[in-house]
């Protein structure tokens, strides 16, 4: 069987190792889209929940692809259903695995938006405006969306990016986030889809907590239930007034005083959540069960140090217990090191498990890059390490290096996919 963990045979350096990664593994293939779609998607018609579309029907069959699976996604469909063109929008750096005139592809900026995502958003916004009524567009949508497509609404890009910058940073919830950049945005809270005018429907991936569809993407095709004031408490919750551009205040300020019209409130399409977070931890549970280990999972979110603790009033007591946990927790960056969500993770478990007993910890990201590195995350065992040299690389938001100085981070490569991070705990 091909590993999707491209260094395995290197880091599985004991047995306990091995099924940590093996079990990782098979969350990381749960969110292939290849074996998602094809449940959605056949040859004489499209379902997104009780919406059953009889392609038969339409004269042409468009996609439009954004996110990190949108390239994988876009291969599916049109391996089954013969498309007639269409947009992908996918980060930079990640190389498409579907190639052909009859797509545009687009490498945007993640998880800052930049000059492409810019262009890949006009050009999306021109494309949707020269569909008939007989038209069909599918929507294919994953999680990383927000930054890949950017239309500011009268600021700058530069403003832009800065307000996605001091946000990341702040440790606002991606739902905060969003909100903030549905209300500078031309498209994004279902603006993207208000003056369509043919039949389309979206099928997405989920990349947030319980599923929210006005959050994914930040609802370019859905809609929004957030409003201007709620994107200013936003700002002022994280002590960002002095931070905050005149730009956007203006922006902002014209929404509170109604000058500027809300993001829609009614979904004009319908949408369908064909893979979430979940399903990646029931197949890690079914991969651990046959491996001979008593399984328990949970999903995680909210500030990272809350998560850890939360995560520790289950760490496993048997050598045969194995805790399997998903999801996607903020982390407040304070420093200027390498290193995303699943490298601080690990090494905040790593710091607080040194008087426990021997176990291994591992935590990737589904999409196969965390933060800013070229790993998905790392694996470690808990043997005794120096605390202040921890406490130091906590301290520098540097926890990716300290584990390639270890020689611990897993390497996936982009995965053409995004369900949140998964993780693993073997006694």
């Amino acid at each position: 069987m091909v590993m999707i963990i491209q260094n395995f045979s290197d880091l599985a350096t004991s047995e306990k190792k091995r099924h940590c990664l093996e079990i990782l593994d098979a969350g990381l293939a749960a969110a292939d889209p290849a074996d998602i779609l094809p449940k959605f998607v056949k040859k004489s018609h499209i379902k997104a929940g009780s919406v059953v579309l009889d392609v038969s029907k339409y004269s042409r069959i468009y996609t439009v692809a954004f996110g990190k699976a949108g390239d994988s996604m876009t291969k599916i469909v049109n391996s089954t259903i013969p498309l007639d063109g269409g947009i992908i929008v996918i980060p930079k750096g990640s190389k498409s695995l579907i190639t052909g005139k009859k797509f545009q592809i687009f490498n945007s900026g993640h998880p800052k938006p930049d000059k492409t995502s810019v262009k890949a958003a006009r050009a999306v916004v021109k494309f949707l405006k020269t569909k008939r009524c007989d038209d069909l567009v599918i929507f294919l949508v994953s999680g990383g969306a927000s930054a890949l497509l950017a239309l500011p609404d009268d600021i700058t890009l530069d403003d832009k990016v800065y307000m996605t910058d001091i946000l990341l940073r702040s440790g606002a919830t991606i739902q905060e986030i969003n909100c903030v950049r549905k209300h500078l945005s031309k498209i994004k809270g279902g603006r993207l889809v208000s003056d369509m005018k043919c039949t389309a429907l979206a099928l997405v991936m989920s990349d947030v907590e319980g599923d929210d569809l006005s959050s994914i993407a930040s609802g370019t095709t859905f809609r929004d239930e957030t409003k201007f004031e709620d994107a200013v408490n936003i700002i002022r919750q994280y002590k960002l007034e002095r931070k905050t551009p005149a730009t956007v205040w203006n922006i902002l300020g014209d929404g509170l005083s109604g000058v500027k019209q809300e993001t829609p409130k009614t979904a004009l399409i319908p949408h369908h959540i064909i893979a979430n977070n979940s399903q990646c931890l029931e197949a890690m549970a079914k991969k651990a069960t046959s491996l001979g280990y008593n399984t328990d999972t949970m999903q995680i979110f909210g500030n990272i140090k809350e998560a850890v603790k939360k995560i520790l009033t289950k760490e496993p007591t048997d050598e045969m217990d194995c805790l399997i946990f998903g999801g996607e927790p903020t982390v407040e960056v304070i420093g200027n090191g390498s290193g995303g969500r699943n490298h601080e993770i690990v090494l905040r478990l790593l710091k607080n498990t040194q008087k426990s007993k021997k176990m291994v910890i591992a935590s990737v990201g589904t999409d196969g890059i965390d933060g800013s590195t070229i790993f998905a995350g790392a694996i470690t065992d808990n043997a005794k390490t120096d605390m202040q040299e921890i406490k130091d690389f906590l301290r520098n938001s540097d926890s990716g290096r300290f584990f390639q100085k270890r020689s611990s981070n897993i390497l996936t490569g982009f995965t053409h996919s995004n369900l949140m991070d998964v993780g693993v705990i073997l006694r």
